[in-house]
């Protein structure tokens, strides 16, 4: 590593101009001015990541947060491209493993949780219920739970791969969250309408179709790592991923978003106590994550993502509306893949199955 640093120094150090015998003082050198001296080579910087071997990345001055306002094209990336997907580079046999694990977990999800004979999912809704006589309270205390575990272990997936390894801190971390987010959906289903009446909108003119819209526009918030489906089943190394394209050229946090409109469309289909309890619970644990997750990421990718934090907005198209993020001139093609086109499918699927979802979680009695 000392070698491949001593290497790269003498390769990209600028050489030294000759200077006249009048020394000038030195002017203060700010983005805008680097361009127009042909001395000055500073504006190729390099970037050393901390690995076995010697890899040098460039930064141009502009990506360290600085927009060029004249300029109409887009700063070149320093994440990763999210929703990509080549067919032609997809192993077959990964996607086998993927299968047959995706139904080992259903399996045992079935077995040890959701089936009330075998499981132990209605004695944990049980025993939340316990806390009040209130539908309302149940319902956050469940959102709290999930959210406590959910990102506590999002919180120390540093230091648990570290002692358990990447694959096997990502089962830890499905097996525990998945039961408590399924349990969490079933008593919102089963207990939605359970609540005070607040409002009564679902035959005014035009509700269904805006919330039908909301909540459809909602899922194309998801987070680019969920795309990653091997990843998530531990078939392939997971990883912390900084992403720059996609959804996250409008907001920095999707999946907030993403939840904040469900959410509201729901609590306005709904309009009782238990939906504005269940959305409250919900926007507030996606509210910490934006702080939790923008922490995460400076921890593990440190000046790259202080890079992208200054490109991208919290609020969606805050940045582009303030010239921070420049739009390619073929954006659109950045949504023409394949998982956008998946969530398409099971966000219509889901939405005709909705008798079905709600049938199956009846039957449950939780």
């Amino acid at each position: 590593m000392a070698t491949c640093l001593v290497v790269a120094n003498s390769l990209f150090r600028p050489p030294k101009p000759i200077l006249p015998h009048k020394h000038l003082p030195l002017q203060p050198i700010s983005s805008h001015s680097l361009p127009k001296s042909p001395l000055n080579f500073n504006f190729l910087k390099p970037h050393f990541s901390h690995s076995d071997s010697c890899r040098v990345r460039f930064i141009a001055p502009a990506s360290l947060g600085e927009t060029d306002a004249s300029s109409d094209e887009p700063l070149p990336l320093v994440g990763e491209d999210s929703a990509a997907f080549d067919l032609g580079t997809q192993n077959i046999v990964s996607w086998v493993y993927f299968t047959i694990i995706l139904g080992v977990v259903l399996f045992v999800l079935d077995v040890i949780w959701i089936d009330n004979s075998t499981g132990f999912g209605k004695a944990f809704i049980d025993a939340v219920s316990t806390l009040s006589d209130s539908h309302e309270i149940v319902m956050l205390a469940l959102i709290l739970i999930f959210a406590t575990v959910h990102s506590g272990l999002a919180s120390f997936r540093d230091m648990g791969e570290k002692h358990l390894g990447k694959r096997a801190y990502r089962v830890l971390f499905a097996g525990v969250s998945l039961p408590l987010a399924v349990s969490t959906v079933v008593y919102f289903i089963n207990h939605r309408y359970d609540g005070v009446q607040l409002w009564q909108l679902q035959n005014g003119p035009g509700v269904h179709q805006l919330v039908w819209l909301s909540n459809f526009i909602s899922f194309f918030f998801l987070y680019p790592s969920t795309f990653n489906l091997l990843e998530v089943a531990a078939v392939d190394q997971p990883k912390v991923h900084l992403w720059e394209t996609g959804i996250m050229r409008i907001t920095r946090h999707p999946q907030m978003v993403g939840q904040v409109i469900w959410c509201l469309a729901h609590t306005i289909w709904i309009g009782n106590s238990v939906a504005v309890a269940a959305s409250v619970g919900l926007i507030g644990h996606h509210l910490f994550g934006v702080w939790n997750g923008d922490r995460r990421l400076a921890i593990r990718h440190g000046e790259a993502f202080e890079v992208v934090k200054k490109r991208t907005s919290i609020i969606p198209f805050a940045a582009i509306l303030d010239g921070r993020q420049k739009l390619p001139k073929d954006y659109y093609k950045e949504f023409i893949r394949l998982p956008y086109l998946a969530i398409t499918a099971m966000t219509l699927g889901a939405y005709f199955l909705h008798p079905v979802m709600q049938a199956a979680s009846f039957r449950l009695h939780w």
